[in-house]
């Protein structure tokens, strides 16, 4: 860990107590100073010496007095699910950092966003509508920038594979989404912050889909977390109209296990991305965190 004003300056926007900032300020924390700006201290900043800063990107914040002396911004902010005015102010809000990155001079913008999915989510969900628009807005701008798009997350913590394993220790049985042949390429948190370093390092303007190590047909990761467990699997078989009702049913409980949208994103085989290179070290493969989340479910489940 940095001390004093040593190391570049970095300021972290949105989400340092998240999956994805977590795995960014562990791998940049030693050689970087950086300040986090979110609403809610998290331990683990705290421990690596980052420098929190309360506030909402949504609201009046004093972007100039926090980008003073910073080279870098790296933005992770953005909510799972919400209405549209939510989205709506989470893109006003990263225009007007937009805008004050320009003013101050900073040299680079890293955008953490998400693979492309079907026409009809593409321009239809706040989530996804709200978040082109920004993305849009600064691959037009004069900063230079990587868009960073990766596949689903995995880590302590994650909201995905984490999860379905829990569950089915828990119940012995997972639905199956259609006919479970559509893909996934899991990427694990700690290689998406490796490339976040490495996109900080270039001065390259670009946008990178990230996927993982492995391509999986769906059925074939649940078969591996039946396996995991040491069970036969064992699936409630669902049409993809029942499945995106079943999600549709959950959401309406105001439970966060599922959404609708992301039922249909995996149903439409769009997050099957092709493994993400140009790491020092090979990508994480998923079966070692499957097996800890296996022996470990309580530890695993923590962020």
């Amino acid at each position: 860990m940095r001390t004093g004003s040593e190391g570049p300056r970095l300021l972290l926007v949105g989400g340092g107590g998240g999956l994805a900032g977590r795995a960014i300020t562990s791998e940049l924390a030693h050689d970087h100073w950086i300040r986090s700006l979110h609403r809610h201290p998290s331990p683990t900043e705290r421990e690596r010496g980052v420098e929190w800063i309360p506030g909402d990107i949504a609201g009046e914040v004093a972007w100039t007095k926090h980008l003073s002396g910073v080279g870098a911004v790296v933005n992770v902010a953005w909510n799972r699910h919400g209405a549209e005015a939510t989205f709506r102010g989470l893109h006003d809000g990263l225009l007007r950092l937009l805008d004050a990155c320009d003013r101050e001079g900073v040299q680079r913008f890293v955008q953490i966003s998400v693979p492309p999915s079907t026409p009809h989510l593409e321009t239809t969900l706040p989530y996804l509508v709200w978040k082109r628009r920004f993305d849009k807005a600064l691959e037009r701008s004069g900063i230079s920038y990587a868009i960073l798009r990766p596949s689903a997350l995995f880590g302590r913590g994650d909201v995905l594979l984490g999860v379905m394993l829990r569950l089915i220790r828990r119940y012995r049985v997972f639905p199956m989404f259609g006919d479970g042949r559509f893909h996934l390429s899991p990427l694990s948190a700690t290689d998406l912050a490796r490339a976040v370093r490495r996109a900080l390092l270039s001065e390259e303007r670009s946008t990178i889909d990230l996927g993982g190590p492995d391509r999986f047909c769906y059925r074939e990761l649940t078969d591996l977390m039946f396996a995991v467990l040491g069970r036969r699997p064992h699936y409630v078989p669902l049409s993809p109209t029942g499945s995106l009702r079943l999600a549709r049913w959950f959401e309406r409980l105001g439970s966060p296990l599922l959404y609708e949208y992301e039922v249909e994103w995996l149903l439409s085989d769009r997050l099957g991305l092709t493994a993400y290179e140009g790491l020092e070290r090979p990508l994480e493969r998923v079966e070692p965190y499957l097996r800890e989340v296996a022996l470990h479910p309580r530890r695993s489940a923590a962020g």
